[in-house]
Parts: structure tokens; sequence; C-alpha cells
């Protein structure tokens, strides 16, 4: 686990849809589905907030599933999506703890690290801020063995 400093970015992202459905809106959009037509370099990570059952927090209320653009694009410059489901997001810097794991980043996986990154937040006495969100960082093929995913938390 560790702290880490992350600059501003710029997101593609969809809400309330599921992993594949979100995943295929935002590759259209990156391949050249935008107002533009323009081909936009796929960056890593991926970043999705889901709905994790637990009894004390609720760790969040909603879905969401994020292509983080390369950092040439601004709010005012990254192509207009067709798809008006897709909203272009600017992300201020921030501090973020982490958790890293490997594997395909199950329901139980994500529930166990949870617990794990609040667990070391409040040993620190960080003030955490909004809902985890996992990180993943290879594309849908990679066998889970192989897989570099993390669980991150905005803190305050």
């Amino acid at each position: 686990m560790e702290i880490r400093k992350y600059p501003g970015m710029m997101l593609a992202t969809v809400y309330g849809y599921s992993d594949n459905a979100a995943f295929g809106m935002l590759f259209d959009y990156i391949a050249g589905n935008n107002e533009s037509k323009r081909k936009i370099p796929m960056t890593t990570p991926v970043i999705s907030s889901e709905k994790i059952a637990m009894t004390a927090p609720v760790i969040s209320n909603s879905q969401s599933f994020s292509f983080v653009l390369p950092r040439t694009y601004e709010a005012n410059t990254a192509p207009e999506p067709i798809d008006k489901r897709i909203r272009i997001e600017q992300v201020p810097a921030r501090r973020v703890a982490v958790i890293r794991f490997r594997g395909r980043a199950t329901a139980k996986d994500l529930k166990a690290r949870t617990s794990e990154l609040i667990g070391f937040t409040t040993r620190l006495g960080l003030v955490t801020q909004g809902e985890p969100f996992l990180l993943r960082y290879n594309p849908p093929f990679t066998p889970g063995f192989l897989r570099r995913n993390e669980l991150g938390i905005v803190l305050g």
C-alpha cells in the first residue's frame, strides 16, 4: 500500500452500465466515434467504481467506468462524443491511497482489498473522500494471474 500524488487528468466516463457495455462504448469513442472522427490512443489505467457490499460503510451508490485520456487533452480539446452517454470530465490533482493486487478483481477480492485499504488509512489517521475505485492496467484478454490492478481512495 502506498500514498501517491496524481496530476489532474481528463476522463471519458459512462455511468450505470456493465463493464463490458461501458468498455465497448468508450472503445468506440477512442476508435473515432466522436465529432471530429479522431482516433485517441488507449491509455491506462481503466478506472471503475461499482457497488461493493459491505456492512459499513457502503462504498458506492453508482457505477462508473472511465478511460483516462492522453495528457495532451484538456476539457476544451478532447473530441466531443457522438454517444451522449459518454461524459468528458476533468479530475483535479489529488492524493490517493492505493493497494496493488493481481487477478481478475472479483467482488470478493474488492471487498477484502477495500477492508485493507480503509484499515491502512485509518491506522495512519488519514481522512478519505468519496468511494474507492478500481484501476485496471491490462486488456480484458490478459490471463487473470498476469493482471495488475489497484484499488484507490482519494485522501482529504
